[in-house]
């Protein structure tokens, strides 16, 4: 069954004219979206993944394309492109806390001789799935490391 488009225009409450329009706007490709997409595309792996839409739509502003951080974010859902942010590092202290040491150093750095002075640091490393935990022992005369270990718990085993 063919109905007159006139008719059914009328039924619906719609222009033909805004019929016509909406049948001739078919499946083209708008040149501008396109641009945006590979822009935004070309934002994310250059900031390896890790930038958001607010960052990605700075990004491809710079290059001189005008975009607003919610059409960035559309365009990344679009695009399948999701933000991979490093997590927070929560350290969770143990219930019982050593009891203060004193510091002997006092911030004298300046050292004469070798294996005189030792100072040590941990530092938290993400390794793209959980924490890691590298603790470094360095010889303040030459300041180089004397010793390290890695581990992936916090604790001093």
């Amino acid at each position: 069954m063919h109905y007159p488009v006139a008719s059914l225009c009328q039924l619906f409450w719609v222009y033909r004219s805004s019929y016509q329009a909406w049948r001739n706007r078919g499946g083209k490709p708008d040149v501008e979206r396109v641009k945006l997409k590979s822009l935004v595309r070309e934002a994310v792996n250059e900031s390896n993944g890790s930038a958001g839409a607010r960052t990605i739509a700075a990004m491809v502003i710079a290059k001189g394309m005008p975009l607003g951080r919610w059409l960035a974010g559309k365009l990344m859902a679009e695009l399948g492109l999701v933000s991979r942010q490093q997590p927070k590092h929560r350290y969770s202290r143990k219930e019982q806390e050593h009891v203060d040491i004193p510091n002997h150093l006092d911030r004298q750095f300046a050292v004469t001789e070798p294996n005189l002075v030792w100072c040590g640091d941990v530092i938290y490393i993400w390794t793209g799935k959980c924490w890691a935990y590298l603790a470094v022992v360095l010889d303040l005369f030459a300041r180089k490391p004397i010793g390290w270990a890695m581990s992936f718990s916090p604790d001093s085993k």
